[in-house]
């Protein structure tokens, strides 16, 4: 049976389109097909214009007739999660707060899109100010997981990685703050990758913990996952913490089948669902048949990283959400009579429960008194992670963990919970944390809810974590599934 267009994957798609046998605009037309019939379904999407998308399209059919094809990703479609900024499209964090606001410039990730002719296909759905595990702290709708439709994405990218799944777009971006892209990849049988900190610009990313947020590449194979990390990561002399040329020099290839991998010790036992735990150990167990040397390894402080997490991350979103006022932009409240006023009814008013849970623990930990005995703590623990992180990958070249606990779970099941959720990102948060590349690659089953296994890696890394990734790949049956729906 020949495939759909929606089901190709984005390798397939630059193929097709270099060889002639497929042009943009049939893509995109086939594309916003499948949106109109699915994405009310599922949700992933809150913006599509549908007119910019095809003109986008024509001028990269017209490239490619001229000769001037600017590379393997032009005439493709990305998905840009909503906190990443483009011109002249909405950018709201899928919150209230920022609801009126269009974009005036591109995030330098747009731009480096632009310049590979890639397709920018609509603004996706998020937990607001990136604020979440479940994409059900939008204010915008809730998103769905497409292998079962009474059940969460994940979150916070839970909007890329749903249109993903769904086979609505082929590529997209997402932000990762505590696992925001590796849990939603998980969740939805998709590739996910935390790159290096650094490796990727921020710049046009909108803040939630700027020592933690880094944008990423999510796919459905590795082979797209590459695609689009090779067209993001490049230098930029705006984001201060982006590597530059000289830096930039990533760690040598290894043959995947020599890899030495850690597993941390006891990690298959921290509240890890059965199945979860047997798919894990079932990639363990194949990577140990292809040769690779399993090590376990102790990260002692591995413990700490959830409550430190949530100190440093909340500490720096109440710092960044200051900037919302109701003065300058954003949501300004109609039912105030004073300056004070409008910015209390304006706060109030347009950030949701979880964004105002994580400013008022953020500032209660970095106020008079309360800074040293939690602010100041978490980064010494953070420091001490890291270290500890990096110790161990001096005599490994990655560790394995699942990516997250437990399958997708159902939606409102957690929502009144917030440790809950916030537990959910346990083997995803200390990459974070360490500023180390991670990846979520899907693994097998539980019931028929998708799961993944989780390698972090050394800074720069990235090639390492890819190879041992695409060893597995091609050993299984998990690279581009589309559920049925």
């Amino acid at each position: 049976m020949a495939q759909e267009l929606y089901q190709l994957s984005a390798t397939e798609i630059s193929q097709r389109l270099a060889k002639g046998e497929l042009t943009s605009r049939a893509l995109v037309e086939a594309l916003m097909k499948r949106y109109h019939a699915l994405n009310k379904k599922v949700g992933a999407f809150t913006h599509l214009d549908e007119a910019d998308v095809l003109a986008q399209a024509d001028a990269s059919d017209a490239r490619r007739k001229a000769g001037k094809t600017l590379g393997p990703l032009d005439g493709i479609p990305v998905g840009i999660k909503d906190n990443i900024a483009v011109k002249g499209q909405p950018l709201t964090c899928s919150s209230k707060m920022l609801a009126p606001l269009v974009s005036p410039y591109d995030a330098h990730v747009i731009e480096s899109l632009r310049a590979a002719g890639a397709i920018l296909y609509g603004r996706l759905n998020m937990d607001e100010f990136a604020m979440g595990s479940s994409t059900e702290n939008s204010a915008v709708q809730k998103t769905f997981n497409p292998w079962d439709l009474a059940r969460i994405p994940g979150g916070s990218s839970g909007g890329s990685a749903a249109a993903l799944s769904a086979g609505l777009v082929p590529l997209a971006l997402g932000s990762d703050t505590g696992g925001s892209i590796r849990q939603p990849a998980s969740h939805c049988g998709i590739i996910g990758l935390k790159p290096t900190y650094g490796l990727i610009s921020r710049y046009g990313l909108v803040a939630f913990a700027s020592s933690l947020d880094q944008i990423g590449p999510m796919a459905r194979t590795i082979d797209d996952c590459v695609l689009l990390l090779n067209a993001l990561a490049s230098p930029d002399a705006r984001d201060m913490t982006c590597f530059n040329k000289n830096h930039r020099q990533q760690l040598p290839e290894v043959a995947a089948k020599s890899l030495r991998i850690g597993v941390p010790k006891g990690v298959l036992g921290k509240g890890v669902g059965a199945e979860v735990a047997a798919a894990t150990q079932a990639a363990i167990d194949f990577y140990k048949s292809q040769g690779c040397t399993i090590i376990e390894v102790d990260l002692p402080s591995s413990d700490l990283a959830v409550p430190t997490y949530y100190v440093v991350a909340t500490a720096e979103a109440s710092s960044n959400l200051a900037r919302y006022d109701g003065v300058r932009y954003g949501h300004r409240s109609a039912n105030a009579k004073t300056p004070i006023e409008m910015m209390t009814n304006s706060r109030s008013e347009g950030f949701g429960p979880e964004v105002k849970r994580r400013i008022l623990l953020g500032t209660f930990v970095l106020s008079a008194g309360y800074a040293d005995a939690y602010y100041v703590r978490a980064l010494r623990a953070r420091s001490k992670i890291r270290a500890e992180h990096l110790a161990a990958l001096e005599k490994v070249d990655m560790l394995l963990t699942p990516t997250v606990p437990t399958p997708a779970f159902k939606a409102g099941e957690k929502i009144s919970d917030p440790l809950q959720l916030y537990l959910e990102d346990i083997f995803t948060i200390p990459a974070n944390l360490a500023g180390l590349p991670a990846l979520s690659v899907p693994c097998g089953k539980s019931g028929h809810l998708p799961v993944g296994f989780h390698l972090v890696g050394a800074p720069l890394s990235e090639n390492k974590l890819l190879a041992a990734a695409r060893l597995f790949e091609a050993a299984h049956g998990f690279a581009n599934q589309l559920p049925t729906l």
